[in-house]
């Protein structure tokens, strides 16, 4: 089986260096699966884009952190859950929130709606139970809120998918197991 291994700068095209380089402005570093994403500049560009548009969307930073966890708890992406573990500590959630959050659990009865729905939407590739649809409506969310759900979680469906097939190093600090 091929190896994908992370690009340096060098191994990627100028727009892809570009983009690496804003990265590294806005975090830091460039991330190994960022890095990895940047073989395509076009799927990077569009990544980012994407999931930038999602931070002025309906859904705070922190509860975005909760949607991440869940489905990459979901799609079994130990890269985006550590990531993600990180972030959402970041974000102010304590280490049994966090783990609760990948269960699909919240203390606030509104959210877990939304996180329940996302549960099941990455179970069933985009299908969900139709219970999980009418207790995010029942919760007070709207067809905005949805669709932006829908968003969060295809962002994050198509990280977790980069690195089931990539399998690149994690650089972050490793989530526990559940």
């Amino acid at each position: 089986m091929k190896t994908i291994n992370v690009p340096t700068k060098e191994q990627v095209s100028k727009q892809s260096q570009l983009l690496f380089e804003a990265i590294t402005k806005k975090i830091g570093k460039v991330p190994n699966l960022y890095a990895t994403i940047g073989y395509s500049a076009n799927a990077l560009k569009g990544f980012l884009e994407f999931e930038e548009a999602f931070s002025h969307g309906t859904f705070s930073a922190k509860e975005r952190e909760g949607i991440n966890l869940v489905v990459s708890q979901v799609n079994h992406c130990n890269y985006c859950l550590a990531a993600h573990t990180m972030l959402a500590g970041m974000k102010g959630y304590n280490t049994d929130e966090i783990l609760g959050l990948r269960k699909g659990s919240s203390d606030d009865s509104k959210f877990q709606t939304a996180l329940q729905l996302a549960k099941s939407m990455a179970e069933n590739k985009g299908e969900a139970d139709a219970s999980f649809k009418d207790a995010f409506f029942d919760a007070g969310y709207t067809e905005t809120d949805l669709i932006d759900l829908v968003g969060i979680v295809t962002v994050r469906t198509f990280t977790n998918y980069v690195y089931a097939l990539t399998e690149i190093p994690i650089d972050f600090p490793k989530a526990s197991e559940l």
